[in-house]
């Protein structure tokens, strides 16, 4: 790909590009001089899944590596430990290192399902590699290049300055320790979302005061959820992960509402504009229509086409022809009285009592094809009795 053809394509789903015309010279001279760019992405691993709105900076990684250039996956291990406050209205709670250890173990494979994982294109680094052998004198000189004045621009922390909320003074230091990763790594190009753009820009403030080159920095837009209103969020509920069965995947695309079509065709497929526009446009194509090869999209990057087939049938089967799935996990009970809030825990279908409540109390929960509302109603099992709790969690019984 000539350069242009390039910046046509790294351009498609980003917000902002610190700076374009940077980017082209920094392609031009790596093509010109057999170099792979570095192109670092920062993972702080707070949770241990990865959910799609994850994945829409790791696919603009994946981009870079087909276009012959070395991802650098920063596993944040040392930075975990304060917690990025991006977005945060109060302190976050600083985790564990057992806590992190165990949620970066499952970063890199669940990161592998997009990135290409050979050694020539991806280097995976921890950043207490760098960060945990800092003394006190070089953290004071890190803080040194940057003023009270420059981190209250951050949004989150001019907020909660007048708002008189606290702000601990280690949360001043995160976006210089991520700022610093690409001082050590020696970065080329950072990606990250909107809301990194703040800790991005410091990483190239840094690289100037220790004679590199600038990385560049591009950000992405951030996903919205499953509720169509706020970021997708595993905390929130609102998100789809990325080891979600295909089952569940497919449904919980059909969930979202039609004017969210376009942001996630544009953030999670390869399909041209010109193909976008003609899905998302009611009068060429119908929403569902749409939907279902945006469903099938997504679940063949994670699985294959007929994994993607077998969950659109599956779909069409329950929800269309309000019939039973193929597939239901089976759990073995004894034929004596339980109360249908035990018996939901037992299937686990839900998580917890109140769940099984709530569920109840939206007649949300079916045995036999009968709608249940009391969640303290004796049912006794039997064999081949069918439970459904809300549109997509089934389970049938045996009995011993």
């Amino acid at each position: 790909m000539q350069i242009p053809e390039q910046l046509k394509l790294l351009k498609r789903g980003t917000a902002e590009i610190f700076t374009e015309a940077e980017l082209a010279e920094k392609l031009a001279n790596a093509a010109k001089d057999k170099r792979q760019l570095r192109v670092k992405l920062g993972l702080d691993p707070t949770s241990p899944d990865i959910h799609l709105g994850h994945t829409v900076v790791l696919r603009k990684m994946r981009q870079f590596q087909d276009m012959g250039h070395k991802a650098v996956l920063i596993i944040g291990d040392y930075t975990a430990r304060i917690g990025d406050p991006t977005g945060q209205n109060t302190t976050r709670p600083m985790l564990s290192p057992e806590q992190i250890d165990k949620n970066a173990k499952t970063y890199f494979e669940q990161a592998g399902k997009i990135l290409d994982t050979s050694s020539d294109k991806l280097e995976v680094r921890h950043n207490s590699e760098w960060l945990a052998s800092l003394h006190l004198a070089d953290i004071i000189k890190l803080a040194g290049n940057m003023t009270v004045a420059r981190m209250l621009e951050r949004d989150t922390f001019e907020i909660r300055y007048k708002k008189g909320d606290a702000i601990g003074v280690h949360e001043f230091l995160y976006p210089l320790m991520q700022g610093y990763d690409s001082v050590a790594i020696k970065s080329d190009v950072e990606l990250g979302g909107t809301d990194q753009t703040f800790n991005n820009l410091v990483g190239r403030d840094l690289q100037r005061v220790n004679n590199q080159s600038p990385q560049i920095v591009i950000t992405c837009p951030i996903l919205v959820g499953l509720d169509g209103k706020e970021k997708m969020s595993k905390s929130k509920g609102n998100y789809i992960g990325v080891t979600d069965e295909p089952k569940d995947m497919f449904g919980k695309v059909m969930s979202i509402s039609d004017d969210m079509m376009a942001n996630y065709f544009t953030l999670l497929t390869d399909l041209p504009a010109e193909k976008i526009a003609e899905l998302t446009n009611s009068q060429k194509t119908h929403p569902k229509e749409a939907k279902v090869l945006l469903a099938k999209a997504i679940i063949s990057q994670f699985y294959d086409a007929a994994a993607a087939d077998s969950a659109a049938e599956q779909f069409e089967k329950v929800f269309a022809q309000k019939q039973l799935p193929d597939e239901m996990p089976e759990f073995k009970l004894p034929a004596e009285p339980i109360s249908v809030k035990q018996l939901l825990l037992a299937c686990k279908l839900v998580e917890t009592g109140g769940d099984a409540k709530r569920m109840c109390s939206q007649s949300a929960v079916t045995i036999d094809g009968q709608k249940v509302t009391d969640p303290n109603a004796q049912i006794t099992p039997a064999n081949g009795m069918t439970i459904q709790v809300g549109k997509r969690k089934f389970a049938k019984i045996k009995v011993n």
